[in-house]
């Protein structure tokens, strides 16, 4: 096992070397005449981008000074997705570079034939005859030997595409990562779902649940990002709150006054939590403790019985580790099966567990959507649904893409949000 651990990590750091070897190479080797300033600035900014971001990660894993966590976590999580556009971008280029070779080849071989071209004069018959050269008498003077051509068409024209190509990948890159980054700052958006379940009362026909996942609060997402939050569930004035996990990325000593004001969420029944697995990462029994000192309920392998349905909340999987661990059996077992009943587990992989227990309807984040794209392709290899809506027998499974982000405060291709869940009874 340690073999197979040794050998993975090994190919993961090679292809890392050759990303980031291609990408240099195409941004400054390429683009620069020879050795020089732009190339070793080059070096530094990969190298010490990379540095950047893998500081970021041990410090926050290490629980390190928090005030060395922020100074790491903008710069070093930010490479981490400039790095993976500008490999995109210039892979793309890749594709790009022979098509505007080929076409500055013909614009050039389409100007020589052009100039090659000599006048001509229409003699009396008609007929074209070639004009002749006017004599200069300065022709009988020697013409001195030209000079030698230092710059040759070919080279020339191959820098200028690696300039246009590499300049275009890093604009792309860098825009990419603006608007992203821009979009989770910004806060999420609000979205709207309805679930029908054929045994809600027709009484609760219209019950509106605002969810909200992976806020991530943390050394980049601090308390204005938690108050943005916390604004835009209330706008939707639902009947429920549920925060399904990944509410944090550290301890409550450093991160407690950024959750403060979940405590002004308001609902008609209240607001429920239950953990993901970066709650495991975080010290998950005073984060517990500490969202029911702001006025959440947290529910631990547990169930309220609501007017018209049960609500019941089991666990992250992460727990396992701490003896934790989801128990269904402990949510939902001897519970009224007439009654409808929506779930609440972080991970959508729970699905089959609430599936074999009767669930009506899960409530999941985790996914983030993917977050950055491609990524929502690695997502669906591990997860059975990455977002939306989807039926798994006689349940129904609803996943956010998640109000923050985990790592760079990034999102491409998979925009953040609160879904505000309104059932349907059947019988309305």
């Amino acid at each position: 096992m340690v073999i197979v651990f040794a050998l993975v990590a090994l190919l993961v750091l090679g292809a890392l070397v050759a990303g980031n070897w291609f990408v240099w190479r195409r941004l400054f080797r390429d683009t620069t005449r020879g050795p020089g300033l732009v190339r070793r600035m080059g070096v530094v900014v990969i190298a010490g981008g990379w540095a950047l971001a893998v500081g970021a990660l041990v410090a926050e894993r290490s629980g390190a000074p928090f005030w060395l966590q922020q100074v790491l976590a903008w710069p070093g999580f930010l490479w981490l997705a400039l790095s993976i556009y500008l490999l995109l971008a210039v892979a793309v280029g890749e594709v790009l570079r022979p098509l505007l070779r080929r076409w500055l080849e013909r614009r050039a071989s389409a100007g020589a034939a052009v100039s090659r071209e000599e006048p001509v004069a229409v003699g009396a018959a008609g007929a074209a005859t070639p004009t002749p050269p006017k004599r200069d008498p300065a022709a009988d003077t020697p013409a001195p030997e030209p000079e030698p051509d230092t710059h040759a068409p070919g080279p020339s024209r191959r820098l200028f595409v690696s300039r246009v190509i590499g300049g275009a990948a890093a604009v792309a890159a860098v825009g990419t990562v603006g608007v992203g980054t821009y979009g989770v700052l910004n806060g999420p958006s609000v979205k709207r779902v309805t679930v029908p379940l054929a045994k809600l009362p027709r009484s609760a026909h219209g019950f509106r649940i605002a969810v909200v996942s992976d806020i991530h609060l943390g050394p980049v997402l601090g308390r204005g990002f938690a108050q943005r939050v916390v604004d835009t569930i209330n706008a939707t004035q639902p009947d429920l709150i549920a925060v399904v996990g990944d509410l944090v990325d550290g301890s409550v000593k450093d991160l407690g006054p950024a959750a403060a004001p979940l405590a002004q969420l308001t609902a008609r029944h209240g607001a429920y939590f239950v953990t993901g697995n970066h709650e495991y990462f975080s010290g998950a029994e005073q984060w517990v403790d500490e969202v029911r000192r702001l006025g959440l309920r947290p529910l631990e392998n547990a169930r309220t019985e609501l007017p018209h349905f049960d609500l019941a909340g089991v666990n992250d999987v992460a727990g396992e580790s701490e003896g934790q661990g989801p128990d269904f059996g402990k949510a939902l077992g001897d519970r009224d099966a007439a009654r409808a009943c929506v779930l609440l587990a972080h991970q959508p992989v729970q699905i089959h567990d609430a599936v074999d227990h009767g669930v009506d309807l899960q409530l999941s984040g985790h996914t983030h959507g993917g977050q950055l794209w491609p990524g929502n392709y690695l997502a669906e290899l591990a997860n059975p649904t990455v977002a939306g809506l989807e039926r798994y027998g006689d349940t129904q499974l609803y996943v956010t893409r998640g109000a923050g982000a985990w790592g760079p405060p990034t999102r491409v291709g998979a925009a953040s949000d609160i879904t505000v869940v309104e059932l349907a009874s059947r019988q309305a």
